[in-house]
């Protein structure tokens, strides 16, 4: 098996290199408008940002913020095919603007967004990052009522777009472990770090990368081993690199240039994130049924290309890919997978 990984380092305002309806599955985290770090991003592609923020106008600011995602946004729906998925992490803003502190809510405004294009808006996941910082409280202190809440959350939204999908794959090969499902689909995941990630390489001082377990879950809950993924706002290649390990295709765009040989290093180690993210899964569902069977509750089915004893007959094809090699291409990246797996068991690990 073999999976390709296009990168394009342009502008996904207008993505004319990704056909009408050939994405299956949309999973980004876009700037955060109104988020300091962004401001000069959005103010190179906008006069109008650039204008309401030297007039200190926080929420003409905000508008015209969404108004540049809100191009990119138009061509992730020419680009979806019908039945198509687009999750997309994204966090509100809580800023000070002149004499003026107030919430920027982000994800409520692009969830109009899309259900303004149509689209089904499916029940989101809230992504808590649990910070210790002891400046982390905000305002007078002690003394009531001038404090603020605390942002230690992110949002996940969901969207389907209408229409019916077809499967070029057997769904079955890209079945995920029951115990993985409940952990899952579960509408809060407390178990996943944030990133915050300094780079010495390119331009960038720094980079909002959240984590690659993020794209990964999302990858193998809203799409099949074949399936082609999109980022619009690729950054460091998170996504990139999520959708080699759970071998499907990809398409990404970065604006900016300068991330290529961040995004290059990244994918030289995929193979080891592979690895690491296989075993993973396979020793947490081994621990899963030992702990079943000691309770005395067997499992009666097994899956012979995961060698383990799984619940349900729906997990018995499941074949977890694992990256034997990714090489350089004119494009991107190609990704091949091994084929022969007898040696790669929870009691060799390579």
């Amino acid at each position: 098996m073999r999976t390709e990984h296009k990168v394009f380092y342009s502008d996904s305002r207008k993505m004319s290199k990704v056909k009408d309806g050939t994405v299956d599955l949309v999973i980004t985290s876009p700037p955060y408008p109104m988020v300091q770090m962004w401001d000069g991003a959005f103010s190179s592609m906008s006069d109008m940002v650039k204008e309401t923020l030297a007039a200190e106008e926080g929420k003409a600011a905000f508008t015209a913020m969404h108004d540049v995602l809100d191009r990119v946004w138009s061509e992730v729906d020419r680009t979806l095919r019908p039945g198509g998925t687009v999750c997309i992490n994204v966090g509100d803003a809580a800023r000070k603007i002149g004499n003026s502190f107030e919430l920027y809510p982000n994800h409520s405004r692009i969830i109009q967004t899309f259900q303004y294009m149509g689209y089904k808006n499916l029940p989101m996941i809230i992504w808590r990052k649990t910070t210790n910082k002891p400046n982390k409280f905000m305002g007078s202190g002690m003394l009531p009522p001038n404090a603020y809440v605390t942002l230690e959350h992110e949002f996940i939204l969901i969207f389907r777009k209408p229409g019916t999908r077809s499967y070029s794959e057997p769904r079955g090969k890209s079945a995920y472990f029951w115990e993985e499902r409940n952990a899952w689909f579960s509408d809060v995941w407390s178990d996943i770090r944030g990133t915050f990630q300094s780079l010495e390489k390119g331009t960038r001082q720094r980079s909002g990368a959240y984590p690659t377990e993020i794209p990964y879950r999302l990858i193998n809950m809203y799409s099949v081993m074949g399936d082609t993924i999109l980022d619009p706002f690729l950054g460091t290649g998170t996504t990139t690199l999520a959708a080699i390990a759970s071998g499907r295709n990809s398409v990404g765009f970065e604006f900016d240039k300068g991330m290529k040989e961040v995004i290059d290093d990244r994918m030289s180690k995929a193979k080891t994130y592979s690895r690491k993210i296989v075993w993973s899964r396979k020793k947490a569902h081994k621990k899963f049924v030992e702990a079943r069977e000691e309770d005395g509750k067997k499992l009666k089915y097994h899956s012979p290309t995961e060698g383990q004893k799984v619940m349900t007959k729906q997990e018995m094809n499941m074949d977890l890919p694992i990256v034997d090699l990714v090489e350089a291409t004119k494009t991107g990246y190609e990704a091949h997978y091994e084929i022969e797996k007898t040696k790669w068991t929870l009691e060799t690990r390579r």
